[in-house]
C-alpha cells in the first residue's frame, strides 16, 4: 500500500522551510522595505518564489490545478530534489532503465544513493519480468522512466508504465522531456489516478528555452508541498519565469516551430536512409534520431572535423550517433558531410582492397 510519510525521508517531513520576505507579504501595490533589496534599477526585486502567473498559463494549458505544479530550475532541479526528498543517503536506493538520460546516475551520486540499471531490451523496453524482483525491496524508493527516452527515441510502452505505477510502493518518476514531439499525451492526466506519480517537463526543447532553465513537474498536491518546502527560495529568476510565459503566450510561434521539427525529421531519416554510412535508424518520438554507423568514433571525428557537432553515444549503445533536429539548412549541411565521409570510407576500403591485390600479385 503506499504511504507517501513511509517513503519520504522523516528530517523532510520535520523540515520548517524558510520563510521568504515574499512568503510574508505578497501584492505588488506598496513600498517594498522588508527583503533588504536595492530601490534602484529594474530587476532589483526579487522574483515570485512560487511562480503564481506562470502555474495560472500552465494549468490552463495542461489542465492540472496549480496546487499539482512545480516550476523548477530547468528539470534538473527537479530530478535533485526528488532524491534528497525521498531517499536517506546511503541508506536508500532508487532504479532505472539503461541506456538512458544520464543526470539521474549524477544526481544519485551527488546524493550518496545507489542507482541500480535494468537495461531495457534490444527494442528499448522495460522488461517487467526482470523488474519484478527489485519492487518489494524495501529500500527502494524511486523508479525513473524516461519516455521518450534519451538517447534512444522512443516512447516507453503505456503497459509497462502502468504495471510500475501499479506495483511499486513509491515514488514513479516520468521525464516527459520531449513529450512535445510525441503523438501521445502526458502521463500528467494520470496524476488523479496514481498518487504515487510524478511527471516532469521542460521548456527547454520544444519552447526553445533552453538558455532559461526553466522545468516543471506535475504531481499529487502533497508531493509539490514537499518540493516547495525543500527547493531554495527563489529558484526561478523573474527574467526565466517571464521568458516561459511568453513562451506559453506565443502559441502560433511554438506550434509552427514544433511542426518545422517533426518536418525535418521526416525528412531528415529519408536522407540518411540513403547514406551507405548509416546502418540503422531507430524510431524517434522526440527531436533527435539515434543512428547506428560502421564506425561511431570516426563518423563523429569526421563531422566535428567539418564543425558538425552530434553526439557520440558508443559508450551506451555500440557505434551509435544521437543527432539532434536543426534547422533545414543545418540538416542539408549535415547529410553532405556524411554524404562525403561514406565516400571517403568507401575511397579507403578500395584503397586498402587494391594493396592487398598489389602485394599478392607476382612481383617481376
Amino acid at each position: 500500500m503506499y504511504n507517501l510519510k513511509k517513503i519520504v525521508r522523516p528530517n523532510i517531513l520535520a523540515l520548517q522551510a524558510y520563510s521568504s520576505a515574499r512568503d510574508e507579504f505578497t501584492g505588488d501595490d506598496a513600498t517594498f522595505l522588508d527583503a533588504n533589496e536595492n530601490p534602484f534599477g529594474e530587476l532589483n526585486r526579487y522574483p515570485d518564489p512560487y511562480q503564481k502567473e506562470l502555474k495560472r498559463k500552465l494549468s490552463k494549458l495542461k489542465s492540472v490545478p496549480t496546487e499539482n505544479i512545480f516550476v523548477g530550475n530547468g528539470s534538473d532541479e527537479v530530478i535533485d530534489l526528488t532524491f534528497r526528498i525521498f531517499c536517506e543517503p546511503g541508506i536508500d536506493k532508487a532504479l532505472t532503465f539503461s541506456p538512458t538520460y544520464g543526470m539521474y546516475d549524477v544526481s544519485a551520486n551527488i546524493n550518496n544513493i545507489e542507482l541500480q540499471k535494468i537495461s531495457l531490451d534490444n527494442n528499448f523496453q522495460i522488461d517487467t519480468n526482470e523488474l519484478q524482483v527489485y519492487l518489494n525491496d524495501a529500500q527502494l524508493k524511486l523508479i525513473f522512466i524516461c519516455s521518450p527516452n534519451n538517447p534512444s527515441g522512443n516512447l516507453i510502452a503505456a503497459k509497462a508504465i502502468q504495471f510500475v505505477l501499479e506495483n511499486f510502493k513509491g515514488i514513479v518518476f516520468i521525464d516527459e522531456a520531449y513529450i512535445d514531439f510525441s503523438e501521445t499525451e502526458s502521463w500528467a492526466k494520470a496524476l488523479k489516478r496514481y498518487p504515487n506519480l510524478i511527471v516532469s517537463q521542460t521548456f527547454s526543447k520544444a519552447y526553445g528555452l533552453a538558455a532559461a532553465r526553466v522545468g516543471t513537474a506535475y504531481a499529487n498536491q502533497e508531493i509539490i508541498n514537499l518540493f516547495n518546502k525543500v527547493k531554495p527560495p527563489y529558484n526561478v529568476s523573474q527574467l526565466s519565469q517571464a521568458a516561459a510565459m511568453k513562451a506559453l503566450d506565443d502559441t502560433t510561434i511554438f506550434e509552427s516551430q514544433k511542426q518545422i521539427i517533426l518536418s525535418e525529421k521526416k525528412q531528415l531519416i529519408k536522407s540518411l536512409e540513403k547514406l551507405s554510412v548509416i546502418k540503422k535508424i531507430y524510431p524517434s518520438d522526440a527531436n533527435f534520431v539515434l543512428v547506428e554507423v560502421a564506425d561511431a568514433n570516426k563518423i563523429y571525428a569526421d563531422l566535428v572535423q567539418q564543425k558538425v557537432v552530434t553526439r557520440n553515444r558508443s559508450r551506451l549503445i555500440e557505434n551509435c550517433i544521437r543527432i539532434t533536429v536543426g534547422s533545414p539548412a543545418e540538416n542539408k549541411l549535415l547529410v553532405e558531410v556524411l554524404k562525403n565521409s561514406s565516400n571517403c570510407l568507401i575511397g579507403r576500403k578500395l584503397d586498402r582492397r587494391l594493396k592487398r591485390e598489389d602485394r599478392s600479385f607476382p612481383q617481376t
